[in-house]
């Protein structure tokens, strides 16, 4: 498997997954062109052994499996997790703000905890989904959309009205981060007034429907530029949306790689949503949504209630979530001997406070694992003086009493508009876990 494949594929996937829902329909159309059969949650289920399928939740979190070819008891489950949402700003119902001039304004909020001085001067577009009318009130139509193009920009303050700015910048989200869409005249804006606003209006456009059918959304601003491979040797590459985007594309990769390999454990790539969040919602790690798909898989190839309690207990979790690289301009933010480095390979997390999931077992379950791929891995662990945060591994584990580890790939700039990231260390986690789903 070469560099250039595996880096093709991933930035043209970066460039398609705008949002949580972009990168979902992204992978389902990939799924169904390899012939996975996709599953309905309020529908019964037919799983047989070696089957390939794959079911989504909310539209925005996604599972693919491949039933193993032995008892599930006996050989459990392979479960790469990961999160399709990241840190943005989502687009708030009433959204227009009109102001001098006929400049229209976007009402927005912060979802996650995004660095917020990144997102000025930068063309910013609109994806997310929209609920139309239907027929039946209880379940309108929905759709996907996304604007691709730069609809909207959050500009800076000129240095020469805040002569402080290079040393310290407080932001308000809702006073300094209000997106500019454009200006028009005031007929104009009656009109748009009466469609429903501007932002009905572009995304009625892009979807050729009417503006007056869309009853609600869930809409995101995001940087345009695309996602590039930078360095004097090309060793990096940049992107929004890496957190943790790369990780799902790793683990989707590698399930798509081996998809046609006989395994007697079922496989499965769990892309969780909102773990930005807290991962607090039905489609988030801290639902039982996993938990049920194992229920269900399991009631589908065994007759004994105990074979799902069996499986769990032989089954492994790889929870694949970006780690903090070394930052050779800060040095000492970091612990003195346990910083994974560009290029160093995946990093295994560690927390004393048991904020990952990872013990000495899962540690070195994935550590041979990656010795068996041939790459390298090496250790992420905050400074002490430094609280850490938590992934998707822990926060599973109480729907799930499963072994795993918490592992990723090492990145700058964490949450920021545009992330740096190692090509030699994308190229390793799909080895990985391609050893893993082998």
């Amino acid at each position: 498997m070469s560099t250039d494949y595996v880096m093709g594929n991933l930035l043209d996937w970066m460039d398609k997954s705008t949002c949580n829902f972009t990168a979902v329909r992204t992978m389902s159309t990939s799924l169904d062109e390899l012939g996975f059969q996709r599953l309905d949650e309020n529908a019964r289920w037919d799983i047989r052994a070696g089957g390939k399928y794959y079911m989504t939740k909310n539209g925005s979190a996604l599972f693919a499996f491949i039933v193993g070819e032995g008892p599930v008891g006996d050989n459990g489950f392979r479960i790469v997790s990961a999160h399709s949402d990241s840190p943005c700003f989502k687009i708030k119902p009433n959204a227009e703000i009109y102001g001098d001039g006929g400049v229209v304004r976007l009402n927005v909020e912060k979802y996650g905890g995004g660095i917020l001085y990144t997102w000025f001067d930068r063309p910013l577009s609109i994806a997310g989904r929209v609920a139309v009318r239907g027929t039946d009130w209880l379940h309108p139509r929905e759709y996907v959309v996304d604007i691709k193009s730069p609809v909207a920009v959050i500009p800076h303050l000129a240095i020469h009205f805040n002569r402080g700015v290079n040393e310290g910048n407080p932001i308000s989200v809702q006073k300094d981060m209000s997106p500019v869409l454009g200006y028009y005249k005031p007929e104009e804006i009656e009109e748009q007034k009466h469609r429903g606003g501007l932002v009905r209006i572009m995304v009625a456009r892009e979807l050729g429907i009417e503006p007056e059918d869309i009853i609600d959304y869930e809409l995101c601003l995001y940087p345009v530029e695309k996602a590039q491979v930078i360095g004097a040797e090309g060793q990096y590459f940049q992107s929004g949306r890496i957190d943790d985007l790369s990780m799902a594309y790793a683990g989707f990769q590698a399930l798509l790689d081996e998809h046609s390999v006989q395994t007697g454990a079922t496989r499965i790539l769990a892309v969780f949503d909102n773990e930005e969040t807290g991962s607090g919602t039905k489609q988030g790690a801290h639902s039982p949504v996993m938990r049920n798909i194992l229920e269900r898989i399991c009631r589908q190839l065994s007759g004994d209630p105990e074979d799902f309690y069996r499986a769990v207990a032989n089954s492994f979790m790889i929870s694949a979530d970006d780690a903090h690289a070394w930052h050779p301009n800060y040095d000492s933010k970091y612990d003195p001997t346990n910083h994974p480095v560009m290029g160093g390979g995946p990093a295994i997390k560690i927390n004393a406070n048991c904020k990952y999931m990872t013990d000495s077992r899962g540690a070195a379950v994935f550590g041979e694992l990656c010795r068996k791929a041939g790459v390298k891995c090496q250790y992420f662990v905050n400074h002490s003086d430094v609280a850490g945060g938590s992934t998707l591994g822990n926060i599973a584990t109480v729907q799930l009493d499963i072994e795993g580890v918490d592992v990723g790939n090492p990145i700058w700039a964490m949450h920021s508009a545009a992330e740096t990231a190692a090509v030699d260390d994308q190229l390793s986690m799909v080895l990985a876990l391609r050893e893993f789903f082998r």
